[in-house]
């Protein structure tokens, strides 16, 4: 059985497009939903969100996909970048509002109905003029790390990362050892984050290398066990190891890479 479009102005499904792909892709999306938790926001949605949800599957989202989709999402419009579009410009977009001179960065939630809408113009490749709160940017960036299809620090290298969770030189090898997509846009990430846990930005921000990696490790990686005294346990030597990361990693080869 397939959908059909019955008139020009339905926002339904396109003709020829079978039942079965819109229910593998509302499974993958009730999956994100259980692991992340709903949509937030105080607003309904409008209409321009529904539209584009209803038209999601023929046009997919760079949250909640994995990092070579992305890269494959913006192959034609960005064919010489070795870096998501969507992680370079929110992490622009933060520091050119003055980000690195915000009290909490990462730590204060932006407005979410604001961050929501900022998602949504995103994902139509835009970053909307006259944005004033580093805060909507910097929890749109969080969030991007977060709904990522696997995590920025891959299931396989989990183990390694809390083994060596307070060793600077195991650590980084780590690191090195990362899929090489995997290991370029954390390795950005890395950099960005050594930009606020710098002293001076520090004193006015109130966000040492602690709570940077506070506010980051869960981004960066995911504890795969049920077991709340293994998942406390584990929540400690992640963010010691994402620490270990801002004050330690090398990151001087990402100059000048987009």
């Amino acid at each position: 059985m397939r959908w059909r479009r019955q008139g020009r102005e339905e926002a339904g499904p396109v003709e020829g497009v079978a039942i079965s792909g819109y229910a593998k892709y509302c499974y993958r999306k009730l999956q994100k939903a259980a692991l992340t938790g709903a949509k937030k926001g105080l607003q309904k949605p409008c209409m321009e969100e529904i539209k584009h949800a209803r038209n999601a599957i023929f046009s997919p989202s760079m949250f909640g996909s994995s990092l070579e989709e992305v890269m494959s999402l913006q192959k034609e419009r960005y064919p010489d970048s070795q870096l998501p579009w969507v992680q370079t410009r929110l992490s622009e977009e933060v520091l050119g509002l003055n980000g690195d001179q915000t009290e909490g960065i990462f730590r204060v939630p932006g407005d979410i109905d604001e961050v929501n809408a900022l998602k949504l113009q995103v994902d139509q490749w835009k970053i909307p003029t006259g944005l004033e709160d580093p805060h909507i940017p910097a929890s749109l960036l969080k969030l991007w790390y977060r709904e990522l299809e696997e995590p920025l620090i891959p299931h396989e290298f989990y183990e390694e990362c809390i083994t060596h969770y307070d060793d600077p030189e195991a650590a980084v090898n780590v690191v090195m050892g990362l899929p090489h997509i995997n290991k370029l846009v954390l390795c950005y990430l890395i950099r960005f984050l050594q930009v606020f846990g710098q002293p001076a930005n520090v004193a006015i921000t109130k966000m040492d290398v602690n709570n940077l990696a506070m506010v980051m490790a869960p981004n960066c990686l995911r504890c795969q066990s049920d077991d709340p005294r293994i998942i406390f346990e584990n929540t400690r030597k992640e963010m010691s190891f994402i620490r270990v990361l801002i004050q330690r990693l090398d990151t001087s080869f990402m100059d000048g890479l987009l």
